[in-house]
């Protein structure tokens, strides 16, 4: 796959690390002059491999969106034109930082992009496990919503690549707020509640 990644964050960069390693082909979509944080990142995977926003999307089918919640409608808009383009959101709109007018991130590219076929994947775990989700031999698990049945197929199979042992789907459209609030869960317990980033949610069948 051709794979955008826009986001030179910590969850955009493990991403791209990690689509990367599983042999797709990725743009990183960046303002240029390139930040701290898109230099680090570059010295990673390759400064050839950044460019605009507007540029990653038109090379690529897949898009990742790894940004502030905040500023979902305004990089959404740098996109272009993603007609026929599958979207993976991969932000959280925590204590009420999201896009203005919106519930959710998700909702938010919804109505500011010319596809349908976007889910909300990615955003249930530190980056750190999106670097390395093999715990004790076995990968931890992810999480989808969505209604568009391709993209669905698309992140689960990028989970997978990665080294998530499972992507369980959760729903569609209306399940994009279990999803964050799956984020905050894994956030309060990490964080708030002093168990340390190096946790993960697996789900364990009798």
């Amino acid at each position: 796959m051709n794979i955008a990644v826009i986001g030179t964050g910590n969850v955009g960069g493990a991403l791209a690390q990690g689509f990367i390693k599983a042999g797709h082909t990725v743009w990183v979509g960046a303002n240029f002059p390139l930040s701290e944080k898109s230099i680090n990142l570059a010295t990673k995977i390759g400064e050839d491999r950044f460019t605009t926003v507007s540029s990653a999307v038109a090379q690529c089918n897949v898009v990742v969106l790894a940004i502030p919640a905040m500023k979902a409608i305004e990089v959404t808009h740098e996109l272009g034109d993603t007609s026929g383009k599958v979207i993976i959101d991969a932000m959280n709109t925590v204590r009420g930082m999201g896009p203005a007018g919106f519930s959710h991130t998700t909702e938010a590219i919804l109505a500011n992009t010319a596809t349908n076929d976007v889910v909300k994947c990615f955003n249930t775990t530190g980056f750190e496990n999106l670097l390395d989700p093999i715990y004790k031999g076995e990968g931890i698990d992810m999480f989808v919503a969505g209604t568009s049945v391709k993209a669905k197929a698309i992140a689960t199979q990028l989970a997978k690549e990665i080294g998530f042992g499972e992507c369980y789907d959760l729903g569609g459209n209306d399940k994009f707020g279990l999803l964050e609030q799956l984020a905050l869960n894994w956030i309060t317990l990490a964080i708030f509640q002093g168990y340390g980033r190096g946790i993960a949610f697996k789900v364990v069948k009798r």
